[in-house]
């Protein structure tokens, strides 16, 4: 099932995607949802950027399966790409799916990387969004 375009823009907008933004994504791979990516970029009105984009960008789109790289240190990249205020959402399987991330594991690679959770949602039938962004106040 997937959610209608007016339902999917407030879902984006929650997460903190907005027009004029630049969005980097790490984790691409044939299983990731399309339609959502899609649905960032016809909001922000730009493609998304890949791995290899150096220029800083305004939020990431991390797609995370259990197995991947270790989360703490894919968050740690991903924060250094960040202008200050930029947000990083984490996608995962949903569960039961391959791949699943427990939520606890979620929290805790977050809390260790110096971020925190502002919120889950469901944006496609396979994948599940967690917003992480640095706690209020200036990056070191």
């Amino acid at each position: 099932m997937t959610v209608s375009a007016t339902a999917g823009a407030a879902t984006l907008g929650r997460l903190g995607f907005a027009g004029g933004q630049t969005i980097q994504e790490f984790g691409y791979d044939d299983d990731v949802d399309n339609e959502f990516r899609y649905q960032v970029e016809d909001l922000t009105g730009s493609e998304l950027e890949d791995e290899d984009y150096n220029d800083g960008a305004d939020g990431v789109l991390l797609w995370y399966r259990d197995g991947d790289d270790d989360l703490v240190d894919l968050l740690v990249d991903a924060l250094t790409k960040l202008f200050d205020q930029g947000f990083i959402i984490l996608l995962t399987p949903k569960a039961a799916r391959p791949g699943h991330v427990e939520a606890s594991d979620v929290e805790e690679a977050a809390s260790t990387a110096g971020l925190q959770t502002g919120g889950s949602f469901h944006v496609s039938e396979h994948w599940a969004a967690t917003r992480l962004m640095s706690p209020k106040g200036p990056r070191r």
